[in-house]
């Protein structure tokens, strides 16, 4: 009897089913952009490169996370990867970037959680590393941990993200495709006024520019005027930041995290990790005085590691020409924006700390409002 049933709502409403299942931007049509994207439209496109996620969800006030992401499965601190990082606005507590600026690379996963919980993280990811198999004699670790402030729906005092948490997602990163929404990292983030938290999404470039990829992953909490695909929808929907009094705070910031398989050094990954703050810009983001706006970029060419003990005083490393980078900064502006719309599409709405609660993106007014400027065609 009960499959029989099961049986005749699969058959009576498909659509409706189906509709369920689409969460991303391109799911409803919309095709932010003119490159091609990698295969799941994902950070993880990039060969190597592993995302993991803790979500809390406790009670009526515990809403917050972590995100690990991993550049390669292996020992990172012996077998460095380059790096670098960009500052939009530097509003916040990115520990580790100055040494990542300095030697250019680095040498742990990067995690992103909430503003007070930094020191946990960098205190898992210190365990981490020094109970690594070759690790016996490393004295110092650079942790990356990154973070906004999800206060407004989560009870950030209590400071309730654990090592275990934070081991947790490490351990349970994998390839594939990646969670978005309000999980890890983004459990309790705002953007735009609307629900915001983790996206991600790639570029492919062809062959005949080098067929590398662009992944970036982001972790939204910022305000402005929402634009999707240069469509106004926040004005369309009158609301946006300023315009009112329950919008007035714009504080939050976003966590932008880039990986290539391009063989970039320091240099040429600092130029493309600001190009991320373009596709940024492109959402409606304003970058607001409280707002801690973070580009961390690496590379996971295989040939560009830079071993913790070198055997020789100088290093060969390819490095691709200046000339070469234009098609590599328009892969990371479309997919930063993207990646950006992902985070709004997935979320759903949530109620958290002090009955405090933040509406989902309406995607049954911001659909229509796409197709009037043309942006999806009717399907």
């Amino acid at each position: 009897m009960f499959k029989t049933s099961f049986l005749f709502i699969l058959f009576i409403f498909p659509g409706m089913l189906k509709a369920q299942e689409k969460k991303r931007a391109r799911d409803y049509g919309l095709k932010i952009g003119v490159m091609q994207t990698g295969k799941l439209n994902s950070i993880t496109d990039v060969a190597g490169v592993k995302v993991g996620h803790t979500t809390l969800i406790k009670g009526d006030s515990i809403r917050t996370g972590v995100t690990a992401i991993l550049p390669y499965d292996g020992n990172i601190f012996q077998e460095k990867v380059p790096a670098a990082v960009f500052v939009g606005n530097g509003f916040g507590k990115l520990a580790g970037s100055t040494q990542i600026n300095e030697l250019g690379n680095i040498e742990t996963p990067v995690i992103l959680t909430n503003t007070l919980n930094v020191s946990t993280a960098m205190d898992a990811l210190i365990e981490y590393t020094l109970q690594e198999k070759g690790n016996g004699n490393v004295a110092s670790v650079n942790a990356v941990v990154g973070e906004t402030n999800d206060g407004f729906l989560n009870d950030i005092r209590g400071r309730h993200v654990t090592k275990e948490d934070v081991l947790s997602a490490i351990k349970n990163a994998k390839a594939g495709r990646v969670e978005e929404g309000a999980v890890g990292a983004g459990t309790g983030t705002v953007c735009f006024g609307f629900k915001g938290g983790i996206g991600t999404s790639s570029r492919k470039l062809p062959a005949a520019l080098g067929g590398y990829t662009v992944g970036v992953l982001v972790q939204t909490n910022f305000g402005g005027v929402l634009q999707i695909d240069g469509v106004p929808v926040g004005k369309e929907l009158g609301k946006f930041s300023f315009s009112n009094e329950l919008l007035n705070n714009v504080d939050g910031s976003c966590m932008i995290v880039m990986a290539t398989d391009a063989p970039l050094e320091h240099r040429n990954l600092l130029r493309l990790a600001k190009r991320a703050i373009i596709g940024m810009g492109k959402t409606g983001g304003i970058e607001s005085n409280g707002s801690g706006d973070y580009v961390i970029a690496f590379s996971t060419d295989t040939s560009s590691r830079i071993p913790f003990t070198a055997k020789k005083g100088i290093m060969q490393i390819p490095v691709l020409q200046n000339d070469d980078m234009s098609p590599l900064f328009m892969a990371t502006i479309e997919a930063t924006e993207e990646a950006i719309i992902n985070s709004l599409f997935a979320a759903k709405t949530m109620t958290g700390r002090n009955g405090n609660k933040v509406e989902s993106l309406p995607l049954e007014k911001v659909i229509p409002i796409l197709k009037k400027y043309n942006r999806i065609q009717n399907q």
